[in-house]
């Protein structure tokens, strides 16, 4: 039998270079499923993703989805990327194991915590809300933090210095004093040592969500990132929400492991994977 791509419609072409495609996934001309391609021009226009991928389930564990992951690899090879991603549900199992199969390896993965009661903070730790005087210094670590973080994950760097211009431009339009946006100073014995945004409201997702959080270097290792996540934890109860979640590179173990420690599981995998 024969697994191919079929065009479920016209391909969308959009004004920043970006373009997404669904196809049917057909055995012998056989509708079994669909299939979305897209080019997201943010992240560059040589990085493809597969949007959706759906197998109807009479026609599962037979190599459909393998056959159309390939399909699709070839077509984005035909637009012009370089490489490839997707998510997968952290408990959707067999897709995990097909992409891994594939050659996919995590890139970042999602994780959430449900909150309860609002934590205590360790002794000698203050909080304050970030001021407008120390904005400007604050946004310029931020935006430099979030694009080296999108070059160190194969995003070029004019693209990641627009993305970061334009993001932070949106989310925090008032600065420290846009509503529903957190923005906090840690201070120990005195001394400040660490800040953390968190947004307690999006329509695209459930809760709070941990934006930026960061500790000085020189007071690094001391436990301050664990006491700033419990500071948005208490901002996000604060607001009414009940959720936290966040996301965090595969490259940094270490902030993975603290997000464990305290709770949070993982909800969704960013895979990629090099076009060659």
């Amino acid at each position: 039998m024969t697994t191919t791509l079929r065009p479920a419609g016209p391909e969308e072409r959009r004004d920043d270079g970006g373009r997404a495609r669904t196809y049917e996934v057909c055995v012998n001309s056989r509708p079994v499923g669909r299939i979305t391609l897209a080019v997201d021009a943010r992240l560059g226009l040589s990085a493809g993703r597969i949007a959706d991928l759906h197998i109807d389930e009479r026609d599962r564990h037979r190599g459909r989805g393998t056959v159309a992951a390939l399909a699709a690899e070839e077509v984005l090879r035909g637009w012009g990327c370089r490489r490839v991603s997707l998510d997968v549900p952290a408990d959707a199992e067999p897709a995990l194991r097909l992409a891994a199969a594939l050659g996919y390896t995590e890139h970042s993965r999602r994780m959430l915590k449900e909150l309860a009661a609002p934590p205590g903070l360790p002794a000698g730790s203050a909080v304050r809300p970030l001021g407008a005087q120390e904005y400007p210094a604050w946004l310029a670590a931020a935006v430099t933090t979030y694009v080296e973080a999108k070059v160190g994950n194969g995003m070029p760097r004019e693209r990641a210095e627009r993305n970061a211009e334009q993001d932070h431009a949106t989310l925090l339009p008032d600065g420290p004093a846009t509503a529903h946006q957190s923005l906090r100073v840690l201070a120990h014995e005195g001394i400040d040592v660490g800040t953390v945004w968190t947004t307690t409201y999006h329509p695209a997702r459930p809760g709070g969500y941990v934006m930026d959080i960061r500790v000085a270097p020189e007071h690094r290792g001391r436990g301050h990132g664990r006491t700033l996540m419990l500071v948005a934890e208490r901002d996000t109860l604060d607001a009414g929400r009940t959720v936290l979640g966040l996301n965090v590179y595969v490259d940094n173990p270490r902030a993975r492991g603290l997000y464990e420690t305290l709770g949070y599981r993982p909800t969704e995998y960013s895979l990629h994977k090099l076009l060659l």
